[in-house]
C-alpha cells in the first residue's frame, strides 16, 4: 500500500446518457466505478473502444455530471467532491489542483500557440512566456511556430501545443486522454519523460494510453474499464 498523499479517490461513480431523440433512452457507461491515485503514481485506463474510459475521465474532470458516487480531489488540504460541489469549486479546483489534456486543442482564432499556452501559466511562478516557450521548444515546436495561431498546425503540432498548455499549469493531479496518439516515436519519448518528471515532483496522473508501449513504460498500475454490456 502507498504511503503517499491519497490526491483522488473515486467511490461508486455511476454514468448515464439521456438519449432525448430516441425517447429519453437512458444509456449506463459507468457503474460502481472505484480508483484512489497516489502522488507519484500513474494510474491507465484500460479497456476496449467504447468501454467508457474517455467518460470517465471527462467525470473526473467535472465535464460530465456524475449521476451517483463520489469524485473526491485533494485540493488545498482538503478532499471536494467533484461530483456535487458548485460550479465555483469546481472552476477553483481546475484552476489550481486539477489539469487536464484531450486529445485535442480548441483552436482560438488569432491567438498565437505562444499565448494559448501562456495563459494557462499561474501567476505566481514566474514569466508565463518563457517557462512556453521552454515548453513548445523541448516538444519540438520551432520558434518561427510560436507567434502563429495552430489552427493550420498539424495534428501533431496541436497536440503537442496542448500538451504544454496542460503542463505548464503545475497541477498536483493531471488527466491525460490520449496525449501521445498524433505523435510521432521522438515526440512520444519526450512526453514520456515529462510525464515521468511529473510523477518523480508527486503529481498523481490517470491516462488513457491506447499505445501499449506507452502504457508500459508510464504506467504503475491499471484500471481495467468493461463495457455495461459485456459485464452483465
Amino acid at each position: 500500500m502507498s504511503t503517499a498523499p491519497l490526491m483522488l479517490k473515486v467511490e461508486g461513480l455511476d454514468k448515464q446518457f439521456t438519449l432525448h431523440l430516441r425517447g429519453a433512452l437512458r444509456l449506463p457507461v459507468l457503474h460502481g466505478v472505484a480508483l484512489e491515485v497516489h502522488a507519484g503514481e500513474c494510474v491507465a485506463l484500460a479497456g476496449p473502444s467504447g468501454a467508457g474510459k474517455s467518460t470517465l475521465l471527462r467525470s473526473l474532470y467535472g465535464n460530465y455530471r456524475a449521476d451517483g458516487g463520489r469524485i473526491l480531489v485533494r485540493h488545498d488540504g482538503e478532499m471536494v467532491d467533484i461530483a456535487c460541489a458548485p460550479p465555483r469549486t469546481v472552476v477553483q479546483v481546475r484552476a489550481r489542483t486539477l489539469g487536464y489534456v484531450s486529445q485535442f486543442l480548441r483552436v482560438v482564432p488569432r491567438v498565437s500557440a505562444l499565448d494559448i499556452v501562456a495563459e494557462a501559466a499561474p501567476a505566481d511562478r514566474g514569466p508565463a512566456h518563457a517557462t512556453a516557450a521552454a515548453l513548445l521548444h523541448r516538444l519540438n515546436i520551432p520558434s518561427r511556430l510560436h507567434a502563429l495561431p495552430p489552427a493550420t498546425f498539424s495534428g501533431g503540432e496541436q497536440q503537442r501545443v496542448n500538451l504544454a498548455r496542460g503542463f505548464i499549469g503545475g497541477h498536483p493531479v493531471l488527466l491525460l486522454d490520449e496525449p501521445t496518439a498524433s505523435l510521432d516515436a521522438a515526440n512520444r519519448d519526450v512526453v514520456i519523460a515529462m510525464i515521468d518528471e511529473a510523477k518523480a515532483r508527486g503529481v498523481a496522473i490517470v491516462g488513457i494510453f491506447h499505445d501499449a508501449e506507452v502504457r508500459g513504460r508510464v504506467a504503475n498500475r491499471l484500471l481495467n474499464v468493461t463495457p455495461l454490456q459485456d459485464a452483465a
